[in-house]
């Protein structure tokens, strides 16, 4: 079984790893930065992101999208380092925003809570958000249980989505920037029979975050309550786990220079008071048989 070395640690809460042009750049929650870290662990800030960074993409140009969660927006990264308004999703999205994905053409496909998770809300389903590469913005799908992290076969007509709330990773065919209709890839047992946070998180046997394709078709999934990393075929057999030693995993990434490189997203909490004062999230990394494929 592998292990994990530390890359990088004493971070608030990482998230929504991407591995382009030889970093890894990620979300730093609750310091509000996105950074760009060497696999020598030399760190940048790429940018600053006051309404808390998540989701994170490349537009053909490479120019870098960024999702700003709390004010639902989505941020674009200038070639000069400036910053500027890409997309207003506050119509769309009834909450904080949160993973997202970019694909070939810069059309980004965005999550969404939903509901005041941390306020202890009522569990509801949500929409998917589209984005073009413009900024148009429209809903793509309905009825997703916290859509969270995605990805894009390397063919781009298939978009998986892990519903974090619901047990499963599902997958819409992508025809001309349309979903088709939502079916399920993977379930990891029936979708919860509550709207109690709760007793949904009692319910659920994984609770799929961020998620990575390799090239054997088959999906890592950072599960957020399991405290591991689970490699999934298609119909939900469970190929291999590797967990993360009592820490929970938020988000994972293949990269590297050969593309085996299995990068963990992993903290003790995501509670944003304990989380921004402790700063004790990291980022662990390990190898793996499988390189990545498709997008992220």
């Amino acid at each position: 079984m592998p292990k994990f070395e530390t890359l990088i640690g004493g971070l608030s809460l990482t998230e929504c790893p991407r591995w382009h042009d030889g970093r890894l750049y990620f979300s730093d929650f609750y310091t509000q930065r996105v950074l760009a870290v060497a696999l020598d662990g030399t760190l940048e800030t790429i940018a600053e992101v006051p309404a808390q960074p998540s989701g994170l993409g490349f537009l053909p140009d490479g120019r870098m999208l960024i999702v700003s969660m709390r004010d639902r927006r989505i941020m674009r990264r200038e070639l000069d380092s400036s910053l500027v308004e890409h997309a207003d999703l506050s119509s769309l999205a009834p909450w904080h925003l949160n993973d997202m994905v970019v694909d070939t053409r810069g059309r980004a496909w965005v999550g969404n809570f939903g509901f005041d998770l941390m306020g202890g809300a009522k569990v509801t389903t949500t929409n998917l958000i589209s984005v073009e590469s413009d900024g148009c913005a429209r809903v793509a799908a309905e009825g997703l249980g916290f859509p969270n992290g995605m990805v894009l076969t390397p063919d781009g007509g298939t978009l998986i989505v892990a519903e974090t709330f619901m047990n499963r990773l599902s997958a819409f065919d992508v025809a001309s920037g349309v979903l088709g209709k939502r079916r399920t890839w993977a379930a990891f047992g029936d979708p919860p029979a509550s709207d109690e946070i709760a007793e949904v998180l009692r319910q659920v046997d994984v609770a799929p975050d961020g998620i990575c394709l390799d090239a054997e078709g088959a999906i890592w999934v950072a599960d957020a309550i399991g405290g591991r990393l689970i490699r999934v075929a298609e119909g939900g057999d469970i190929l291999a786990e590797l967990k993360t030693d009592g820490l929970s995993v938020f988000a994972c990434m293949l990269g590297g220079d050969s593309g085996r490189t299995l990068f963990a997203c992993v903290a003790p909490t995501f509670h944003e008071a304990e989380a921004s004062r402790n700063h004790r999230a990291a980022i662990w990394m390990t190898d793996v048989d499988v390189p990545r494929a498709g997008l992220p």
